[in-house]
């Protein structure tokens, strides 16, 4: 299947990348149909919209940068996209790169949950007031591994470009 994408143009891509989010996205309902590709800085994703070339989301595992990331999740929120077991569940927080060099933020309290059986997904409003929707990455690394900056930095040194 060839896909228009944002970051790449029009590229060809595996069925396996397909997935689908029967609600949309927070902002973005109409749109359900989306592939999620590997970005070119590593730990980075592209959740690509395979309905509108121009909207795409950069999404990183919020547990790389907050290893105290919790999710409070109900059951008929998961049931939703047929999870059932916690091994089941691909998490993922939308990031915001700034063109400007503004700090690069990662949204906690919307994360989103993608059944790697099915390949259905859904984005999940959190109500723990810990996590906010722009959660400084490098300050939270910072403060959660010393060790991990420094790969973090050298891979953010060329920003991401949304």
């Amino acid at each position: 299947m060839k896909v228009v994408t944002k970051a790449y143009g029009a590229i060809d891509i595996d069925e396996r990348q397909k997935l689908l989010f029967p609600s949309g996205l927070f902002g973005f309902e109409s749109l359900k149909d989306y592939v999620m590709l590997d970005a070119e800085h590593q730990p980075f994703f592209w959740l690509q919209s395979t309905e509108s070339a121009a909207t795409a989301f950069i999404m990183v595992s919020p547990f790389l940068f907050r290893p105290d990331y919790e999710l409070d999740i109900s059951d008929d929120e998961l049931a939703d996209i047929g999870i059932s077991s916690p091994e089941s569940a691909l998490v993922f927080s939308i990031i915001t790169a700034p063109a400007d060099g503004g700090p690069m933020t990662a949204n906690l309290q919307g994360p989103v949950v993608i059944n790697r059986d099915t390949r259905l997904g859904k984005q999940i409003i959190l109500s723990d007031p810990r996590w906010k929707t722009r959660h400084d990455v490098m300050t939270e690394l910072s403060a959660n591994s010393k060790a991990g900056v420094e790969g973090w930095t050298k891979a953010m040194s060329e920003r991401l470009s949304c």
